[in-house]
């Protein structure tokens, strides 16, 4: 997966927005105005950091140690950093930001979910 694709793909989820909060290298995706999904633009390999559930990413990890490591300037509780150029299929990559996505949803309070639309 490359930053078309990943880009593609987040935008393509209700309520996402994309910006550069940070600096101007630094592209990161929000749902409902919450960070699912930060990338380093001039970084190689490509990786992106992505919400996990403490448990999974845990396992994640411990499945994956060279391409999914405790996330990179994150809390690591809750963040991986995964490496895109990898050997993870396009399948699990989608999968970690649906992941990250749902869990930043899950999150909203259940108003802010109904004004948006996210239930």
């Amino acid at each position: 997966m490359n930053i078309e694709s990943l880009r593609a793909y987040c935008l393509k989820k209700p309520e996402v927005t994309e910006g550069f909060p940070f600096d101007a290298n630094t592209l990161v995706f929000k749902v409902a105005d919450k960070m699912f999904v930060l990338t380093n633009l001039d970084k190689r390999p490509f990786e992106v950091n992505l919400k996990c559930d403490p448990e999974k990413a845990i396992y994640l990890r411990e499945q994956h140690e060279n391409e999914i490591k405790p996330g990179w300037h994150m809390n690591k509780k809750h963040w991986n950093t995964v490496t895109f150029d990898a050997c993870l299929s396009n399948d699990v990559l989608y999968a970690l930001i649906d992941h990250s996505y749902q869990l930043v949803v899950q999150s909203l309070s259940k108003k802010i979910q109904l004004e948006k639309g996210l239930l």
